[in-house]
């Protein structure tokens, strides 16, 4: 699977760590910043992160910020993009599974790596069961 991630300065420090755990797994990762920890706006982040998996419709996305809820935001007035925020590899699970979700956002602040691997865990082993939800996404892009 191929994964684009990007942060803001509050959610810089784990993205190494999200990295590994993805690159470990044999997927393939693009990093789109930052590449420091000074001050940025997570909307930037946000709005490249969504137009790289716009244009790679079997890629998804992975944006992290201090509590995730800023990036979340920005990258859902993307028509396209399903961000969801999550906090547990319950709420990643469920997604993928009923919602399609393709862009993965959590808060460096909120969650640790032991809950950040399971949730990456839960994505990357989940996929979309269609069905009764495919008509409920397709409601959501009006």
């Amino acid at each position: 699977m191929k994964f684009f991630i990007a942060t803001d300065h509050a959610g810089i420090a784990i993205k190494p760590d999200v990295i590994a755990m993805l690159r470990n797994k044999g997927h393939e990762i693009i990093d789109l910043g930052p590449f420091n920890t000074d001050r940025v706006d997570y909307p930037d982040y946000a709005h490249a992160l969504c137009l790289e998996v716009l244009k790679d419709t079997l890629a998804h996305g992975i944006l992290i910020c201090g509590s995730g809820i800023g990036m979340s935001l920005s990258a859902n007035k993307h028509i396209g993009i399903r961000a969801a925020l999550c906090h547990d590899a319950y709420t990643a699970e469920m997604a993928r599974a009923h919602n399609d979700a393709n862009v993965l956002c959590f808060g460096q602040r909120i969650v640790g790596l032991g809950v950040i691997e399971s949730m990456l865990n839960a994505w990357c082993n989940t996929s979309f069961e269609g069905g009764r939800h495919a008509l409920r996404v397709q409601k959501i892009e009006i």
